[in-house]
C-alpha cells in the first residue's frame, strides 16, 4: 500500500519547519523543505552577481542548479552543487532577497517539477508556501500551520540571534511583515490556505504538542 503524501504550508516563524521535519522522523518518511531549495538558489544567484529581476536568467540559473536535500544525523543538510550550504542559506541577505527567486515563473516551474517528482512516491511530508495548493494539491493529509504575528516574530528574532546575527526585535519585526506581505500577495505560487487543509494554531502550543496533534490527525 501506498504512503501517504503530507503537505504542511504556513508563513514564516509558524513552527512549520520544525513540525514537518519531527512529523516527517516519527513516521519515517521523507522530509522535504522546499524553502530551503529556494534559498539554495538565492545563495547561488547572490554569490554569482545575477540580476534578480531578469526572470529568465534565473530560470536558466535553476535548471543548471544541483540542490539536494538530504537526513543526516537527525538534521536536515541542504547541498547546493555539492557543498552543504544548510548555515549559508539562513542569513539575513538570503532571507531578503528569497522573494525575488519565488516569484519567478520560470524557477517556480521547475522547483515545483522537481517537488512532485519527490513527493510522488508517498511516504513523504513536503512544507512551504504553497504545497497543498499547488505543488501536491491531492495530498493524502493538508495542514496549515499558524502562530500569532508577535510571537512568529519572537521565533525569528530568537533564531537569528542563536546564529550569531546582529539583529533587533525590531528589525526582525519589519522584515516578518515584508515577507508576509510578499507571499500572499506575490502573483505566482501565493500563501494560501487550501480549503481543505487542517489549520492548526502553535501560539500557545509546545513543538511537541503539534506535533502530537499533527501525528493524530494524520492517524485519525
Amino acid at each position: 500500500m501506498k504512503r501517504p503524501v503530507i503537505a504542511i504550508d504556513g508563513p514564516a516563524g509558524s513552527g512549520k519547519s520544525t513540525v514537518a521535519r519531527l512529523v516527517a522522523q516519527r513516521l519515517g518518511f521523507l522530509y522535504i523543505d522546499t524553502g530551503a531549495m529556494y534559498r539554495a538558489l538565492t545563495l547561488k544567484a547572490l554569490r554569482t552577481k545575477a540580476d534578480l529581476n531578469d526572470e529568465e536568467k534565473l530560470g536558466m540559473l535553476a535548471a543548471s542548479t544541483d540542490i539536494k536535500l538530504k537526513q543526516e544525523s537527525g538534521s536536515l543538510k541542504v547541498y547546493l552543487d555539492g557543498e552543504d550550504v544548510s548555515s549559508g542559506i539562513r542569513t539575513p541577505e538570503v532571507t531578503n532577497n528569497v522573494k525575488y527567486i519565488a516569484r519567478a515563473k520560470p524557477v517556480r516551474a521547475h522547483m515545483v517539477a522537481v517537488q512532485r517528482r519527490l513527493g510522488k512516491e508517498g511516504g513523504t511530508v513536503m512544507e512551504g508556501r504553497d504545497i497543498a495548493t499547488v505543488v501536491l494539491p491531492d495530498a493524502d493529509r493538508k495542514f496549515y500551520i499558524d502562530a500569532a504575528f508577535e510571537v512568529r516574530a519572537q521565533r525569528r528574532y530568537k533564531e537569528l540571534k542563536e546564529s550569531g546575527a546582529a539583529v533587533t526585535e525590531e528589525d526582525v519585526r519589519k522584515d516578518l511583515k515584508i515577507r508576509d506581505d510578499s507571499d500572499i500577495n506575490r502573483p505566482i505560487g501565493p500563501l494560501r490556505k487550501a480549503a481543505d487543509s487542517i489549520i492548526v494554531d502553535t501560539t500557545g502550543l509546545t513543538i511537541e504538542g503539534v506535533v502530537d496533534k499533527v501525528l493524530g490527525l494524520i492517524k485519525a
